[in-house]
C-alpha cells in the first residue's frame, strides 16, 4: 500500500488548487463547450485539468494510474480492474454550471487502495475552499476541522436537504414534491460539493439516484471523516470502487440517517 505522509497530502491540495486557479477560474465564462456521447457536456477547462493532473501525479507517484472522467469507458475498466491503487479525478464536477456561468462547481480527487478510499480532495475556486479528509485522520475545510455533527438537527423536519430528483424515480421524486419531511430543499448541480457542503453542515440530508465513482468518492470520505452517515438506496454501504453508478443517501449523523432512511423506504 502506498503511504502518503502529511507532507506530501499538503502538496497533493497544492496541486488541486492551483489547477483550481488557473486552468478553470481563467476559463470560467470564456470557454466553449462540446456534447460527449452520453449527451453531458465537456469543456476545455476538463480536459486541460485531467492531463494536467495527470502529468503532475504522475511525476509523483508513476505506480499510480489515474481515472479521469474524461477517458475512454474502456481505459476506466482497465484501470479499476488491474489496478491496485489509483488516482480518481473528476477534472471538473458541474460542468453544466460552469459551462452555463453558474458559480458551483468543483475539482475532485480521490486516492483509492485496494478498495477503500484514502485521501480525499474537492476544490470550489470560486469560494476558494478546499476540503481535504485522510483515511482516520478527520476532515478539515482549508484549516479548519469538520464536524458533521457539531451543528445537526435531531428532527428531520428541521432539516435542509440537498435533492438531486433528476435521477430518481417518479414515485419516490413525486412523493418528495409534495410531502417533503423536511424543512428545505436544494439542488445545487456538483455531486462533489453536496457532500463536501453536508460535512461542512450547509445541509443535514442528501439524496441522489445515480452517481459515477469520480463524482462522489472525494466527497464520500470527507463527509465520512466529518461523521456523517451514508448508504445506497437499498442500504448497502455508501462507497464501492466500481463503475457502475450508484445512489445514495447522505445524513450529518446516525440518528437523521435512521429517520431519512426509514422515510424513504416507507
Amino acid at each position: 500500500m502506498t503511504s502518503i505522509v502529511p507532507v506530501e497530502l499538503s502538496l497533493l491540495r497544492e496541486l488541486v488548487i492551483d489547477a483550481g486557479k488557473e486552468e478553470l477560474l481563467t476559463r470560467f465564462q470564456h470557454t466553449a463547450f462540446s456534447y460527449k456521447q452520453d449527451g453531458s457536456l465537456v469543456t476545455e477547462a476538463d480536459l486541460n485539468v485531467q492531463n494536467r493532473l495527470q502529468k503532475e501525479l504522475n511525476q509523483l507517484h508513476p505506480e499510480i494510474p489515474m481515472l479521469g472522467e474524461e477517458m475512454s469507458e474502456q481505459h476506466q475498466h482497465a484501470i479499476i480492474n488491474e489496478s491496485k491503487s489509483f488516482w480518481c479525478l473528476d477534472p471538473l464536477d458541474g460542468t453544466s454550471n460552469f459551462a452555463a456561468g453558474i458559480p458551483f462547481f468543483s475539482i475532485s480527487l480521490a486516492l483509492i487502495e485496494n478498495g477503500q478510499i484514502i485521501i480525499g480532495i474537492v476544490y470550489d475556486p470560486i469560494r476558494d475552499e478546499c476540503f481535504v479528509a485522510e483515511k482516520g485522520k478527520g476532515a478539515r475545510l482549508n484549516d479548519k476541522k469538520l464536524d458533521a455533527t457539531a451543528a445537526a438537527h435531531t428532527s428531520l423536519d428541521r432539516c435542509s436537504a440537498i435533492i438531486d430528483f433528476k435521477r430518481l424515480t417518479a414515485e419516490l421524486a413525486t412523493r418528495l414534491a409534495t410531502s417533503p419531511p423536511y424543512y428545505s430543499q436544494r439542488s445545487f448541480g456538483s455531486v462533489a460539493l453536496d457532500w463536501a457542503w453536508i460535512a461542512a453542515g450547509r445541509g443535514q440530508v442528501y439524496l441522489h439516484g445515480k452517481q459515477k465513482l469520480w463524482d462522489y468518492a472525494a466527497g464520500w470520505l470527507i463527509l465520512d471523516e466529518a461523521g456523517g452517515c451514508s448508504s445506497t438506496l437499498g442500504g448497502d454501504r455508501g462507497f464501492k470502487s466500481t463503475l457502475a453508478p450508484r445512489s445514495a443517501i447522505a445524513t450529518a449523523n446516525e440518528d437523521l440517517y435512521q429517520q431519512w432512511f426509514h422515510w424513504i423506504s416507507g
